[in-house]
């Protein structure tokens, strides 16, 4: 190991941390999301374009917090955070991709179906849509 084990403040991560940075990082991602929340809120341009717009403005404060708050880079000592991350991704798309299949196909056994067909055979029968509904 390159560094001590007595001094945890002499490890790389620790050093890395800077409390001004952190804010700041944290300020610009809220700025950029109150910003797409209101344009959405208003509804301030064609819904593609909104839609194009939000998704930038997301990816601009994933790349800002991975890179700014989790120190995703390519040093030695911080190679391990970005492995994690790139290892981390297709298993998160797995799971919420399998998640909504399988409640997308639970919806679809046990939802009941409308039944249109009978009532209305019924009622142009002239019997009783339903059964003690007599009048």
């Amino acid at each position: 190991m390159t560094h001590s084990a007595d001094n945890p403040l002499e490890h790389p991560e620790v050093q890395l941390a800077d409390g001004r940075g952190y804010l700041l990082v944290y300020l610009f991602s809220s700025a950029l999301l109150g910003a797409a929340t209101w344009l959405v809120a208003k509804q301030a341009m064609a819904p593609l374009g909104l839609f194009l717009l939000t998704t930038a403005l997301a990816g601009v404060v994933v790349v800002a917090q991975g890179v700014f708050l989790l120190h995703m880079e390519f040093s030695e000592t911080q190679r391990w955070h970005t492995v994690s991350l790139v290892l981390f991704i297709p298993l998160f798309i797995l799971t919420i991709g399998l998640s909504s299949w399988m409640f997308h196909g639970l919806y679809r056994r046990t939802m009941l179906t409308p039944r249109t067909a009978a009532p209305a055979a019924a009622a142009s029968a002239g019997a009783p849509a339903m059964p003690g509904m007599d009048r």
